[in-house]
């Protein structure tokens, strides 16, 4: 398969890119950092560009059939500002696939009906501007034809990928409080084979 992988420099992208790789597909990776990959193989196409540039976007997206986005909120507002673009280019395209990394605060709440997590008593962090750019993002995605799925983690800390973990749909599995960087990768690349989570946000934990 030829897939475009956004957010291939960061901890749970560069997973997803070994495994697509040693699996033998061929990857397109947009970065605007290139230099950070420190990959080379001959299933790699590396573009430097933006993925808010819808011409770089355009370029890398050329011959691929699905995406996988591993973005973060980086401070500012790249993911809700590339989503439409991903999503316009890939519906231009005749294509259907795409699978992103969200966050668990997007998934539904279990203390009060109606609201996500982020909105409600379950969410433990008072911030909440990351979880409204992926908020954003989702709803993009849920206003769309394609099939896309939303790996939403919750704790996140770097570790390796052990296969053993729980999801469900729609919600934070009880009791979850922390998943690996591999981990997520391991579930988010499975994806790509999977239809069992079409237009759905899946929770992820230990």
């Amino acid at each position: 398969m030829n897939l475009l992988l956004l957010g291939a420099t960061g901890r749970v992208g560069s997973g997803v890119l070994q495994k697509a790789l040693n699996d033998g597909h061929q990857v397109h990776v947009l970065a605007r950092h290139p230099e950070k990959l420190g990959a080379v193989h001959e299933n790699l196409k590396i573009h430097a560009g933006d993925v808010t540039v819808e011409a770089d976007l355009r370029r890398a997206m050329e011959d691929c059939e699905a995406v996988i986005s591993a973005l973060g909120t980086d401070g500012g507002s790249v993911l809700s500002d590339s989503m439409p673009l991903v999503i316009r280019e890939m519906t231009n395209r005749g294509m259907k696939r795409l699978i992103t990394i969200g966050t668990a605060g997007i998934l539904e709440s279990r203390t009060e009906a109606g609201l996500l997590r982020y909105q409600s008593n379950e969410s433990r962090r008072k911030l909440t501007r990351a979880a409204e750019e992926h908020h954003r993002a989702y709803m993009a995605m849920k206003q769309s034809a394609l099939q896309w799925t939303i790996v939403c983690p919750t704790y996140l800390p770097d570790g390796p990928a052990t296969g053993i973990y729980r999801v469900e749909k729609g919600f934070l599995p009880v009791d979850g409080n922390q998943i690996s960087t591999g981990d997520t990768a391991d579930f988010t690349y499975k994806q790509l084979a999977s239809t069992e989570f079409l237009q759905s946000r899946v929770g992820i934990c230990y």
